[in-house]
């Protein structure tokens, strides 16, 4: 079984170097791995996949040895382990806001004796190949769970999360979290919420991380303790070369006039 990059960071400690997509581009699997990034964070959640699709773009994960941490659409049990067996690394599940949701989400998606996943064995995770006998403690070991704060129940309750044995990461989603302390009376800023994260997870030694937007914000939270850092993507990398293009054509033709 492929081992994976991000585990391997976070037992020794290390942050590790995420990017994210949100599209079917092959290419881009490829670039995240050519320059050092450990994971890419695939999401289901706001975007399209078909089945078909994934499992392609799965293959591609696997060829260029990255870590695909999968943010899935459905909390469904066989669904959630389907994407284990289709060669994702690990899964983000949004929304998690209590302890007995997250011990239901690791006894899907762990072997016995952690959790109940069902055993199939010829998935892209064992390489297609009938597995040995260590396939399911090696698949417990190699795969992640990482689980996303974004209620202020959940920031109340984040204690009893990080304490649930077979999580390895607590992620903060900073857009949903926000929204919602602005619309709902709590005692909790975003900043404050992020701090109680990051010093619960700390007690309880899980990971901790969030999606930063630019350098100033990724050295704070990485100052902050966090291992999950995720930094870019394909519609920034987008809208930067639009819009360094459009300038040049500035320079060169003038100010674009409408027509």
């Amino acid at each position: 079984m492929r081992r994976s990059k991000l585990l391997a960071r976070l037992r020794n400690k290390e942050a590790a170097r995420i990017c994210s997509l949100g599209h079917f581009i092959p290419s881009f699997v490829r670039q995240a791995a050519h320059f050092g990034f450990d994971a890419v964070w695939l999401d289901l959640e706001h975007r399209a996949f078909g089945t078909r699709e994934l499992q392609a773009l799965l293959a591609f994960f696997h060829r260029y040895d990255i870590d695909c941490l999968l943010r899935t659409p459905t909390l469904e049990k066989t669904g959630l382990y389907r994407h284990l067996e289709d060669g994702a690394s690990g899964l983000m599940i949004p929304f998690v806001s209590t302890a007995e949701k997250t011990r239901t989400l690791v006894n899907a998606v762990k072997f016995p004796p952690v959790g109940e996943r069902g055993k199939d064995g010829v998935g892209l995770d064992c390489d297609f190949l009938l597995p040995d006998d260590d396939y399911t403690d090696n698949a417990n070991r190699e795969t992640f769970l990482t689980v996303q704060i974004e209620t202020p129940e959940a920031v109340d309750k984040v204690e009893e999360i990080a304490a649930v044995s077979g999580i390895d990461g607590l992620f903060v989603g900073p857009g949903d979290l926000g929204l919602r302390l602005q619309k709902q009376p709590t005692s909790w800023t975003l900043e404050t919420a992020i701090e109680r994260v990051a010093a619960t997870a700390a007690k309880h030694d899980v990971a901790w991380g969030m999606p930063v937007g630019n350098v100033e914000d990724l050295k704070r939270r990485h100052e902050q303790g966090a291992r999950l850092l995720a930094y870019g993507n394909e519609f920034i990398a987008l809208m930067e070369m639009l819009k360094s293009s459009a300038a040049s054509f500035d320079s060169v033709l003038g100010d674009r006039k409408e027509v």
